[in-house]
């Protein structure tokens, strides 16, 4: 049971998804005892056991769709020789096992100023495991952000990324104190595997930045609908802890799948398609649900 748990750790430092399974109560004869556990990775490993036979098969049917919809679900099996003799379990009696989420979405924060503060602050309490980078030592300080799980400088924005493994669970905001800064950071979470990559200012900075990375060929096979920029909810907040909260908010409501109505910052999907001189086909650079980017990779 220990090694189980010290996957659930490694996995959630290297902000990979799975799904424990655990043998709550038992009742009668059972292949699986209370305690058991059985833990299912996002890549399809499995550790562990809850019994094996046709319950097992069961559990990890059930864990696949829990690891799709993050809400926990707890299973009741009712077991008699007629009904599991075929499976080999020749046994009678009644299993409960929960199932539940292993999450863990980071937020990377590219940039320690003033909005990273309050993004850190309000995303660590939401749930995120928050890293915070930026090429000034002193601004990248535990003081400075307490609720970060990691903190990351250098002298250059290369020898930053070069620290950075970004896992595909990741929510990327850029958030730097200048627009070649932006570019740079924009352009280093555009390629990686991020599923959501936000920048931070103005839809005329955006198409700015865009335009540029376009005519160097940074935008070619990139999947823009991971694209949220301009970043945020529009709240028409204006200050850096009302800019944190429409942030903060579009993280959480694309983590659930709910962006679908909400009025955001954004570019128009067709407008930045349009800026990385594509033609727009069926099938690509669509948006994962309904219209809008809000499915969850596959988080933070």
């Amino acid at each position: 049971m220990i090694d189980v748990f010290e996957e659930i750790a490694q996995m959630r430092a290297r902000g990979e998804r799975g799904v424990l399974c655990t043998v709550v109560s038992t009742t009668g004869s059972t292949p699986g005892k209370e305690a058991m556990r059985l833990l299912l990775r996002e890549s399809g490993g499995i550790s562990g056991s809850v019994g094996g036979g046709c319950v097992e098969a069961e559990v990890v049917a059930a864990a696949k769709e829990v690891l799709e919809s993050e809400l926990p679900r707890k299973l009741e099996f009712r077991l008699t020789e007629e009904a599991t003799g075929s499976a080999g379990l020749m046994c009678g009696g009644l299993v409960e096992v929960f199932v539940e989420p292993i999450t863990a979405p980071h937020v990377v924060l590219f940039g320690g100023g003033h909005v990273s503060r309050s993004v850190s602050v309000m995303a660590a309490d939401a749930g995120f495991r928050v890293t915070v980078v930026d090429d000034r030592a002193m601004f990248v300080t535990a003081e400075r952000f307490p609720n970060a799980a990691r903190l990351v400088s250098a002298e250059t924005w290369d020898e930053v990324f070069a620290q950075l493994s970004i896992p595909a669970s990741a929510y990327c905001v850029v958030v730097t104190r200048g627009h070649a800064m932006d570019q740079a950071c924009l352009d280093f979470a555009l390629h990686s595997k991020a599923a959501y990559v936000g920048l931070i200012g103005s839809r005329v900075k955006v198409r700015g930045i865009l335009g540029r990375l376009r005519d160097e060929g940074r935008l070619a096979g990139i999947d823009l609908a991971r694209l949220h920029a301009p970043i945020g909810l529009d709240i028409g907040g204006g200050t850096h802890g009302e800019i944190a909260v429409s942030i903060v908010a579009e993280l959480i409501a694309f983590r659930r799948r709910r962006l679908e109505g909400h009025r955001l910052m954004r570019l128009p999907q067709e407008e930045t398609t349009r800026i990385a001189g594509r033609t727009r086909t069926p099938g690509t650079d669509a948006d994962p649900v309904g219209g809008v980017a809000g499915s969850a990779p596959a988080a933070p």
